[in-house]
């Protein structure tokens, strides 16, 4: 596992490497961070993160420790300064007795410039964490370029927790802001040892016409530029009056007079009341609010990773070739505006509102390209029954997609997760394996007004147990099945659906359970086996006033019988059949014997011949008694024995004659 190496950046300032950097390379030469790691070299990446979240506590502990011990030490405390700790130096920015904020030349001040140099190009190349308190202020004013110091098991990060972080720029003078390898002369293109990032944990967190590259590793708070808080209250120490704090002030001293004291010392942590939930693994003071507006983010490992916030606007950015996903919405993040926004070959989703986030808007966005979605909005609940973190099970929801555009994207271009009141709504998407999905039991949806062209299978699918969407006035061609159901629910009006020439194809598809749908009003044009097909569903469906007049079947005749040619249809067709059968014979034959062409069925059979009946007696043996076996005919019978053959000779009984 790679090793956290503190004082490897601070060595290669000292002793001057990287004097005369080179110009960062072309977009075109860009040679892509690595996307799959090895056991060890994730394993090496967690653990990082996991020894930045431990520099942050011991960083803000020690701070808080300081500066409630009051008086002089306290005062002197209140300016830049560097803490040590296993895990690295941290260029800590206390609260200031005024409103003014830290800038680069207060960096620059410390220690002589040893951790922040300015190069010959004019660049700024910072080599140590920085870490903005609460009640502080860094500001980063344009024009202006920031080389962020990055070599392997070291690297540098500006990071505030409950202040703030301002970096402004103009269009004409932006600020830039890049990961620096003083060795290579070029930005960190390799995550696997970490990399320099930009964190607000907490606090405010402004950048506008910025241009910022290559930040980030591993995981959402690591990212790259990354907006965390949590939904915990905040502290009460913080929002205290004057005369409040002094008060505590006296408490905490006479506290430290009192020989019989037990328990803590003046370097206890204050504690923080603990909420309905968290949003990042590092205790924080409340959710953070920010505004990114006007920039471009390119290579960073998240583009943007925002969770535990309120009211953050993302407002015409440019987000490209993100290794992870590009804007990614994580938990508690609310009442969020997201606009003109592009986002241009990610490796996995371009956007993502993810479980727990609520209200949130994108309006005129662009996903082009990116490994996986195009957009994806997740409102499933955060757990499914009792769990270790004893999270709600209720769904979350009241966001939407308007006016936007997915192109081209990998899997899917809008997916919609469970949850409840989702919008997708006047969006175009083209191309991809499905346009909009919508499963997992989501509620509510509404798919309208959207444009979707040349998807490889379905443009609107509801599948696996969605229930009351609202399908209405989509515009879709080019596709082999323009809507489907399966085990889903909703209404489909007024939807206009051009498929491809294809023997399967089908305009509207329901598969499985849907009882209550209604599908009424769509123009279906197109060539294939059926304009709707419902063969294979069950339950109540409502189907009518549907134009197919454009529609050409091109079912064969076994295609066209198999819809019909279900085992209860089968049935009572035959016992139709037999009833009917029985009816026109019976008819026939009743006819036939009016017409008296009925034929008497013995008339061509003989009647018997009557002859007497004759008896035959026992005859004794010999010739005396031969007469006795002479036939007997009964009185009034006639005999039905024939003559002898020979006249003169007598039959015996019982021997020869």
């Amino acid at each position: 596992m790679a090793r956290f190496a503190p004082l490897t950046l601070i060595a290669a300032l000292v002793f001057g490497l990287g004097t005369a950097p080179a110009a960062a390379a072309p977009p075109a030469a860009r040679d892509p961070a690595p996307t799959t790691f090895t056991a060890d070299e994730a394993e090496a990446q967690a653990a990082l993160v996991d020894m930045e979240d431990q520099r942050l506590v011991q960083a803000r502990a020690a701070l808080t420790a300081l500066l409630q011990t009051g008086g002089i030490e306290a005062a002197q405390r209140k300016q830049p300064q560097v803490f040590v700790s296993s895990h690295g130096r941290t260029l800590v920015l206390p609260a200031r007795n005024t409103n003014a904020p830290y800038t680069l030349r207060d960096l620059a001040a410390v220690e002589k410039g040893r951790y922040v140099r300015q190069m010959k190009d004019g660049s700024v190349l910072l080599g140590i964490h920085v870490f903005v308190a609460d009640g502080a202020r860094l500001q980063l004013r344009g024009p202006l370029t920031l080389r962020m110091g990055s070599l392997p098991g070291s690297f540098s990060s500006i990071i505030a927790f409950g202040g703030s972080i301002e970096i402004k720029g103009t269009a004409k003078n932006p600020v830039r802001i890049t990961s620096w390898d003083v060795r290579t002369q070029q930005p960190d293109r390799s995550t696997v040892d970490g990399r320099a990032y930009i964190r607000a944990v907490g606090g405010e967190f402004e950048m506008t016409y910025a241009q910022v590259s290559d930040l980030g590793f591993w995981s959402g708070r690591t990212g790259g530029i990354a907006l965390t808080g949590t939904e915990r209250p905040a502290s009460a120490y913080r929002h205290r009056t004057k005369a409040q704090r002094h008060q505590d002030k006296a408490k905490r001293l006479a506290a430290n007079n009192n020989p019989d004291k037990s328990g803590g010392n003046f370097g206890d942590v204050e504690t923080i009341p603990v909420g309905p939930g968290t949003a990042s693994h590092v205790l924080a003071d409340e959710l953070v609010s920010g505004s990114i507006q006007h920039s471009v983010i390119t290579g960073d490992a998240y583009g943007l990773f925002v969770s535990g916030s309120n009211q953050t606007q993302i407002i015409d950015n440019k987000i490209v070739d993100s290794l992870v996903h590009g804007v990614f919405m994580h938990r508690f993040a609310k009442n969020a505006t997201i606009e003109n926004t592009d986002v241009i070959g990610s490796g996995g989703d371009g956007f993502v509102l993810s479980r727990a986030t609520e209200k949130v808007r994108v309006t005129d966005c662009l996903a082009q390209g990116n490994g996986r979605n195009g957009f994806t909005v997740n409102g499933r609940a955060l757990a499914q029954g009792p769990s270790a973190s004893g999270e709600s099970l209720a769904v979350y929801g009241d966001s939407s997609i308007n006016s936007s555009i997915a192109r081209d994207n990998g899997r899917y271009g809008i997916e919609v997760l469970g949850g409840s009141r989702l919008a997708v709504q006047t969006s175009e998407v083209i191309g991809g394996d499905m346009g909009i999905v919508v499963r997992e039991g989501a509620s509510g949806v509404q798919i309208s007004g959207n444009k979707l062209t040349n998807q490889r299978r379905q443009a609107i699918a509801l599948r696996d147990g969605a229930t009351g969407a609202h399908v209405a006035g989509n515009t879709i061609k080019g596709t082999t099945t323009g809507i489907y159901l399966r085990d889903s629910d909703g209404t489909v009006v007024g939807n206009k659906v051009t498929t491809i020439t294809d023997p399967e194809a089908h305009g509207i598809t329901v598969v499985g359970q849907a009882d209550g749908s209604e599908i009424t009003r769509n123009t279906l044009i197109g060539s294939g086996t059926s304009a709707i097909s419902t063969a294979r569903s069950s339950g109540k469906l409502n189907k009518h006033n549907n134009d197919e007049d454009g529609w050409k079947d091109t079912s064969t005749f076994w295609i066209k019988a198999k819809r019909y040619v279900k085992p209860m249809n089968v049935i009572w067709a035959c016992v139709f059949l037999l009833v009917i059968v029985s009816a026109i014979r019976s008819r026939g034959i009743m006819e036939k014997r009016r017409r008296g062409k009925i034929r008497d069925p013995y008339e061509l059979q003989k009647p018997m011949e009557e002859r007497p009946l004759m008896l035959l007696r026992h005859a004794a043996r010999g010739q005396d008694q031969s007469e006795n076996t002479m036939p007997v005919p009964m009185p009034g019978r006639a005999s039905r024995h024939r003559p002898p053959a020979h006249a003169g000779s007598t039959p015996t009984i019982g021997g020869r004659g």
